[in-house]
Order: C-alpha cells, then structure tokens, then sequence
C-alpha cells in the first residue's frame, strides 16, 4: 500500500524540482496559482490503484498526486492542502474491499480521484453509495464504474474504446469479421467484448471473444483460437503488459499477416512502439479514450508541465495519466467553490454532482456528473496507428455507435448536454 501526504513539507520539495525545469517548458497552472504554500488543515482525499498485479494500473493516481502537489504549493483549497491517500488493491478484490472501507470509513475522505484498477469499483461501488462519496475516477475498466450514481471518470473505459476501435476498423479497413481478445473478468472482458459483439451483430457483421484467464494465461492458444475464429481482424482489449505480450507471441508464430490489427486504448503507451518492434509499425491500429499525448491545447501543455514539474521521471505520460490530471483538476475546481471551513463529505459530494459542461482539449466531449444511477461523460473516441518514432492520428474524434448509450444519452439530454 502506499500514502503520498502532499503537506507543506512535501510541496516545498517539489516546487525545487518545478525550478529546475528548462525555461522552454511551460510554467504549470493549478489552483489559486498564487506560489504560496498551503499551511491549514488538510482535507483528505483518497485514490485506489491496481498497482502490484498482472499490469501496474496506478499512472492515473500518480498524475492526480502531481496536480494536487502543485495545488499545495499554490494556495490549495483556499488555504488547505490536499492530503491525498492512494492504496493499492493488488488486483484482489478482497483487499479492494479493505483499503476502500479504510479510506471511506477510517480515513474519512471526503472523495476519491484519480483512482484505477480492474476490481475495486465492482466492490465497492455499494459503499461509495452507502456512505454518501463521490468517486472521481480516471482509469476504470469494470462495468460497475459506468453504471454506479456515485462513481464518475474521465476515461471511457474498454467498452466505447473496444466498440469506437471495431467501428473504426469496419469504417476504413473494411473489416466483416472481429474477434475480441479480453481478459476473463465477467464486468471487463464479457463487457467489452460482448458490447463489440454486439456492435458487429448490429451492422450485419460477425463479432466473437476470446476471453483469457489471468491465473493461468496461456498466449499460445489465444492466438490459435484466434485463426479458428475465422475473424479478418484482432482487437486487442488488454492491459499494455498482457497486450504485447499476446502481439510478441502472433509474431513469433508468423501469424501477423493473418489479420487486421486495432486494439482498446492500453496499447497507446510511448514505449509500446519499441517494445512491439518495427513488425508493427503501419499495422497496429489504437483507439484512444482522449486526446493525443503530444497535443498542443492548453490542458495538454499544462498537464506534461504539471507532469515535469512535481511527477518523478518514470511516471508514464499516457492516456490515463491524462485522465487523472483532468480529474483532479475538475475536482479542485469544484472545492474552490466552496467555503473552505464548511468542507465536508457532504459539501465536497454536491459540488462534485453538480459539475457540468467542463471541456477540455484533451476530451472529444464536454464532461458532467450530475446524479444520474449511470455515469459515462466521455464516449466520443479517437484512432492512432503505431509508427516509427511514436503514434499517428488517423481517425478524428468520433461518438462511439452503440446502443449502450442509450440511457447516458437520455441523461446528457435531461441535463441539457449535447445535441
């Protein structure tokens, strides 16, 4: 488990390494942006991560610890630092199930953001309702994380990625057939898959799954299962780790040509293209939940500053790290609002239910809450191809076609959002 308590001490170090930043890099923006070192009582927010396990799910949270690190040094909550608490759920439920009841019950945070992980929201999405706190989460990947009244993220999660990525791929590579490969969680792989199934079946297509055991993962037989589908195209919906891990093995298996390529948003990491090789360069087609990582925007130029300034050297620059910038950002915005003597669990969770209409350049779409019993404000999506020195843009923001939207579309409407 680890804590990260961003006080007075902990900012005054950090603002040494934000000085040292060359003078090309622009000056990172956050909170009152006043210089001045927030000195009262904290407020406590928390974060869970999948961070020991089959992938390292934590680059959302390190993110969120890094603008609330430059919050601190800059005024924090008028005048109150963010003592943020991140905890680990090892990719066990059951400790999932621990570490949110110390946070919400022990703790007593007044929310949690920037949290990530692939088990913890299916556990306790109940007692984030229960006891009245908001989840502000940036890298969710279960089901319950989109249709809980008390968890909201900056990410899409596998579902849109999986579904906007084979939409993609029908679209400008004329594929009829796709198999899914995900991970055999009933609120992840069955999820997405099935909702890109579905997707496929809906446009007269052929869509299958194939859904891969963490205890026991054998990559070998994926991929054969993968040629006895019959598919024309692979869509790979996997944690980064396990995602090159499957693409290493089609490659040593000289199977690469067999089909067409695309994956959910995982794979759009800076070290994946030299961790695949030059074999994938042109082939691998990402879908991503945000906005490129080298954008320009003001967001995107202000969250690598933020990054470079008060993260360490080896957090990932990726997209869930965007994610949790944006999260923490939405939120301290939303506590500014506030009398900072009258924050409570109470207070801090109307504020945050009554966000609305945030935009962003590294979102395709506005970003609300609301108080609806499902939350999925970001599902328009974006496609990059793998090229030599990075990732290219080949597919513009576009609203993921599914009938899983629905009842968010129904609650964007009540909310006076969108079209």
């Amino acid at each position: 488990m680890k804590k990260i308590t961003m006080t007075l001490a902990g900012a005054s170090g950090l603002l040494l390494l934000a000085a040292m930043s060359t003078q090309a890099q622009a000056a990172p923006s956050c909170g009152l942006n006043n210089g001045q070192a927030a000195t009262g009582e904290p407020i406590k927010v928390g974060a869970i991560v999948g961070e020991t396990g089959p992938d390292d799910f934590s680059s959302a949270a390190d993110s969120a610890a890094a603008y609330f690190a430059c919050v601190n040094a800059n005024g924090g909550i008028n005048g109150r630092p963010i003592e943020y608490i991140v905890e680990d759920d090892q990719w066990n439920p059951e400790v999932a199930v621990q570490v949110g009841t110390k946070l919400v019950r022990d703790d007593q945070v007044v929310a949690l953001v920037g949290s990530g992980s692939f088990v913890e929201m299916s556990m306790n999405a109940k007692l984030y309702e229960a006891d009245g706190v908001m989840s502000m989460a940036s890298a969710c990947a279960v089901s319950e994380c989109f249709e809980s009244r008390n968890i909201v993220s900056t990410n899409e999660g596998p579902l849109p990625s999986s579904v906007g990525a084979a939409q993609w791929a029908v679209a400008n590579l004329g594929s009829q057939n796709v198999v899914c490969i995900g991970i055999n969680i009933p609120s992840v792989g069955q999820y997405s898959c099935g909702w890109t199934e579905k997707y496929m079946t809906s446009k007269g297509l052929t869509g299958s799954s194939i859904l891969l055991d963490l205890a026991a993962v054998d990559l070998n037989a994926a991929v054969l299962q993968a040629v006895a589908s019959g598919a024309d195209t692979v869509l790979v919906n996997l944690p980064a780790a396990l995602a090159a891990g499957f693409l290493k093995t089609v490659e040593e298996q000289g199977l690469k040509e067999n089909f067409k390529w695309i994956s959910s948003t995982p794979l759009y990491d800076a070290d994946i293209p030299g961790l695949l090789g030059p074999g994938w360069v042109d082939v691998m087609h990402v879908n991503i939940e945000l906005t490129p990582i080298d954008g320009t925007g003001e967001d995107a130029v202000n969250w690598r500053a933020i990054m470079d300034a008060y993260a360490k050297p080896e957090d990932p620059r990726d997209t869930f790290s965007q994610s949790g910038y944006l999260s923490a950002k939405f939120f301290v915005e939303a506590m500014l609002e506030l009398d900072p003597a009258a924050i409570d669990r109470a207070t801090v969770t109307a504020a945050i239910k009554g966000i609305a209409n945030k935009t962003s350049d590294l979102l395709c779409g506005p970003y609300y809450v609301g108080d609806a019993p499902t939350h999925m404000p970001n599902h328009a999506n974006m496609m990059v191809k793998v090229v030599a020195d990075g990732f290219e843009v080949v597919g513009e923001c576009t609203d993921v076609d599914s009938a899983y939207l629905e009842p968010v579309r129904a609650a964007e409407q009540a909310l006076g959002i969108g079209g």
